[in-house]
């Protein structure tokens, strides 16, 4: 296995383990899929319609999301958002990234 071979399968397990939480911050407010997937892009983590719609519907099956359908200006769209539940986990998840990330800092800085 080549190096690039390797980055990419490592890159792959980090970004898997905080797809969660990002799609959890952007949907403190309702948001459908497309509209989900251009947030977090936008703020440079993309995912692939094939991650992020069976993701949010084993979030919702979890119980920290709920979700209405809703015609405005267009087909009908599936808002998600975060019901109570969420929120909290949103809270602790947040908590125990910000607590990793403090220590990884302190990890890549040793000589």
């Amino acid at each position: 296995m080549g190096d690039m071979d390797a980055f990419g399968k490592l890159e792959l397990e980090l970004r898997r383990g905080v797809v969660v939480l990002a799609t959890l911050s952007q949907l403190r407010k309702p948001r459908y899929g497309y509209e989900l997937r251009q947030a977090l892009a936008d703020r440079g983590m993309p995912i692939e319609e094939g991650t992020l719609y069976p993701l949010l519907r084993r979030l919702e099956a979890q119980g920290v999301l709920k979700s209405e359908w809703k015609i405005e200006d267009g087909p009908p769209r599936r808002y998600y958002s975060l019901n109570a539940d969420g929120r909290k986990l949103l809270k602790r998840l947040t908590e125990s990234w910000q607590g990793m990330n403090t220590a990884m800092d302190r990890l890549l800085k040793e000589d």
